[in-house]
């Protein structure tokens, strides 16, 4: 059943940052895909992300959309992760005035 919990906890991708690396060219894609955009192979092995990354470029949401005007003010930021991919995401367990681009953070599912 897609709906159910079981099935979201088992999506690799999602919960345990499992890419893909093309076995032609190297090229890591996050999330996996079928076809490689660097080379066009289409054979590719697993490869999980170390969730270290660097703070690339941020910005401060200060007015929030519904259902989440609570959290205000709050950052998303993209992370660049070593083995080449960037992540979309929200900082968070900082204050958001006090992140600079460059800092080290961390991939944490929540």
């Amino acid at each position: 059943m897609i709906g159910s919990a079981r099935y979201w906890r088992e999506t690799p991708q999602r919960y345990r940052y499992e890419a893909a690396r093309c076995t032609g060219c190297g090229r890591v894609f996050f999330p996996p895909r079928t076809v490689c955009g660097q080379c066009r192979g289409r054979e590719f092995e697993k490869a999980t992300l170390s969730g270290e990354g660097t703070l690339e470029t941020f910005t401060i949401i200060r007015v929030a959309p519904s259902g989440l005007t609570d959290q205000a003010p709050y950052a998303v930021g993209i992370v660049a992760l070593p083995e080449g991919v960037k992540v979309t995401a929200q900082v968070v367990d900082t204050d958001p005035e006090e992140l600079s681009i460059g800092d080290p953070v961390k991939l944490e599912f929540r």
